[in-house]
């Protein structure tokens, strides 16, 4: 078994599409599909393939290693990277901004993708919109936000400003008791956001998958 194989082999037992194993890798979908028809014999991001895939490099390029189903196999030298945790809703911006009213929002045929870190039941995705966050999020990326994790001063966070109808990504700032949401784009026009009682934190950002 090759490479491409064992990719597309640990990719079927988590239940993930190539495109689904892209977006938590940074690789594009045809990237997946060039590495797993063993047209890229060595593909870049090996480590972030293997994180995503819940295994070792070891094991994708040399099948050692493998992450055995029987805890009494498991190799005790293997750390195998996180487990997919969930599939969240794939929501907008609009319903992202009513969250905590979540009986609200109709997300049964909402389309899911694999959070591949620990997450509550309420966790969401959503695509960055817009410039306001580059260089360190680009329109179309795939964020996962849980409304229940702790938001701390740094955190990136998901926020609804009460005289708006939606949700803003912004990050955290809290300095001296007072909280403010920054922009990462430093040619953003407002760069700090004051948020006095006249704002609610939707949840944090807990990962992030690149765009395709």
């Amino acid at each position: 078994m090759d490479l491409g194989k064992r990719v597309e082999k640990r990719r079927v037992q988590l239940g993930m599409t190539q495109a689904q194993l892209g977006l938590i890798a940074g690789l594009a979908q045809n990237s997946i599909h060039n590495i797993e028809s063993g047209e890229t014999k060595r593909p870049r991001k090996i480590d972030a393939l293997a994180e995503a895939l819940n295994c070792t490099p070891e094991y994708l390029l040399f099948g050692i290693g493998e992450v055995q189903e029987d805890e009494k196999n498991i190799n005790n030298n293997v750390s195998p990277g996180p487990t997919l945790k969930a599939a969240v809703p794939l929501i907008s911006w609009v319903q992202a901004g009513a969250w905590s009213d979540i009986n609200e929002i109709r997300e049964f045929d909402a389309e899911r993708y694999l959070c591949p870190v620990k997450c509550s039941d309420q966790t969401f995705a959503l695509k960055v919109q817009g410039v306001s966050m580059e260089p360190k999020f680009y329109d179309g990326d795939l964020i996962f936000v849980d409304p229940e994790a702790d938001c701390i001063h740094g955190s990136y966070v998901v926020a609804r400003l009460d005289d708006d109808n939606q949700a803003t990504f912004k990050q955290l700032i809290i300095e001296s008791g007072h909280k403010f949401l920054k922009a990462a784009n430093p040619n953003w026009p407002e760069q700090l956001i004051p948020i006095n009682g006249n704002c609610t934190l939707v949840g944090k950002v807990i990962f992030t998958g690149k765009s395709l």
